[in-house]
C-alpha cells in the first residue's frame, strides 16, 4: 500500500470513528458529558475540544497552509456541545482531500512551517502525518474509555478493530 492510499485509510477511519463517537456521546446527560471521568481535561467535552483543537486547527493548518495559527491546546474554543460536534465532523471530512492533494515527492519530504514566534520549522512529512492520526486515536480511545467507566461501551470504535474490519468505513 502507498503512501496515499495508506493515509486515506487513516482519513477515512479518522471521519468513521468520530462520527460514531459523538453519536456514542449524544445519549449522554450534560452533568455526565461535562464531568471528570479520568480524562486529563476534566470532561469529555475538553477532550473533544482538545482533538478539534489538535486534528483541525493546528495540524490541518500546518499542513494546508504552512503556518502555526494561534491556538491553546487548553482552550475550550467551542463551549456549544451542538457546534463542537458539527466542527468535530466537518474537520474530519477535510482529510482525505488534502492527502490526495499532495505531489508524491511530498511523502518523502518534510513539513515546514512557520511557528507563531516567526520561526521556520521542519518536520518529517509522513511521520508528523501518522502523528496527527495517533493523537486523535489516543484522545476518542481516552473518551470511549470513558463511555465504558459510565456504563456505555463502545469497542467498535477501537483501531485494530476497525482494520481488522475492512467493510468499514
Amino acid at each position: 500500500m502507498d503512501a496515499v492510499a495508506h493515509f486515506t485509510q487513516l482519513a477515512l477511519y479518522n471521519v468513521w470513528a468520530t462520527a460514531r463517537l459523538l453519536d456514542a456521546l449524544r445519549a449522554l446527560p450534560e452533568e455526565a458529558y461535562r464531568r471528570d471521568v479520568g480524562l486529563f481535561f476534566h470532561s469529555i467535552h475538553g477532550t473533544l475540544n482538545h482533538l478539534l483543537v489538535g486534528e483541525h486547527h493546528l495540524w490541518f493548518v500546518r499542513f494546508a497552509e504552512g503556518i502555526s495559527p494561534k491556538v491553546a491546546l487548553d482552550a475550550e474554543l467551542e463551549p456549544d456541545r451542538a457546534r463542537l460536534d458539527a466542527r468535530l465532523r466537518e474537520g474530519a471530512v477535510r482529510w482525505a482531500p488534502l492527502i490526495a492533494s499532495f505531489a508524491p515527492g511530498r511523502w518523502n519530504g518534510t513539513l515546514d512551517y512557520t511557528t507563531m514566534r516567526g520561526t521556520a520549522a521542519s518536520l518529517p512529512f509522513a511521520a508528523t502525518l501518522a502523528h496527527v492520526f495517533n493523537h486523535g486515536t489516543h484522545h476518542r480511545g481516552q473518551i470511549t474509555a470513558a463511555l465504558t467507566a459510565l456504563g456505555q461501551p463502545c469497542p467498535e470504535l477501537d483501531l485494530v478493530y476497525f482494520l481488522q474490519n475492512p467493510s468499514k468505513p
